[in-house]
């Protein structure tokens, strides 16, 4: 179900933006007044059901989004038709690659999501013409290569328990609601699509996820439902 967007404005910010998690994200939070009102007018809240794609890979998007609600992965499928998780994105960050027609990467919701859709060449004109825009998208880049790296270092050098640590630690610091030390949410990700972005077995998922639980570490209500009770210590043993 998509829902149009175009509400009455008051005076400055536009009305859906106010209580926009994306409002200060890299794209909105670098934009005028006057140009949120524009990006308002021409885009669109679509609410995305788990498992559907976003964007394919090898598609010219006439699109970008920014994330409402819920988790979406990035995926690369390879020449001979597997499929390996790539990256996790979470509300508000930005999906698109700005002047690059062609998507090299795959986004599909992992959870039941809900994106603000936007044509991608009106936001490639705002970048034109807002310095800010441009810094933001920059430094956003570079932050995900810092992420890819370190990534990396969690794939190539640490164990599989802080693997797991790791991969639980990132959607624990994402999640809603969250206090200072503790939070709880659903997994976005299988135990199979979980052992897939570790390079792990399933079955190791299954005992390191047992084993963080016997610590205390954390709690498992059901298949899907994590609660953590200290951040702290989940940090701890993901480092």
């Amino acid at each position: 179900m998509d829902v149009a967007s175009n509400e009455i404005f008051e005076t400055g910010t536009p009305v859906p933006c106010r209580s926009c998690q994306a409002r200060h994200g890299v794209v909105c939070g670098a934009l005028s007044n006057a140009q949120l009102k524009e990006l308002n007018r021409h885009s669109m809240r679509r609410k995305i059901g788990a498992g559907s794609e976003i964007i394919a890979q090898g598609s010219e998007s006439s699109f970008y989004s920014n994330i409402m609600r819920g988790v979406v992965k990035l995926c690369k499928m390879m020449p001979d038709g597997r499929q390996q998780i790539v990256g996790l994105q979470f509300a508000p960050d930005f999906v698109g690659r700005p002047f690059v027609r062609e998507s090299t990467l795959s986004a599909e919701a992992a959870t039941d999501a809900e994106i603000c859709v936007f044509p991608r060449n009106l936001l490639d004109r705002m970048i034109g013409e807002t310095p800010e825009l441009q810094r933001r998208l920059h430094d956003q880049a570079l932050n995900e290569l810092d992420a890819a790296r370190d990534w990396m270092l969690t794939l190539g050098r640490r164990t599989a328990e802080e693997k797991v640590a790791s991969l639980l630690h990132l959607i624990a610091t994402h999640a809603e609601p969250q206090t200072a030390i503790s939070t709880a949410f659903d997994l976005p990700l299988s135990r199979a699509e979980i052992a897939d972005f570790l390079g792990l077995t399933i079955e190791t998922v299954s005992r390191q996820m047992t084993r963080l639980r016997k610590w205390g570490v954390i709690l498992i209500e059901n298949s899907r439902h994590i609660v953590v009770p200290d951040l702290d210590e989940l940090e701890r043993i993901s480092a």
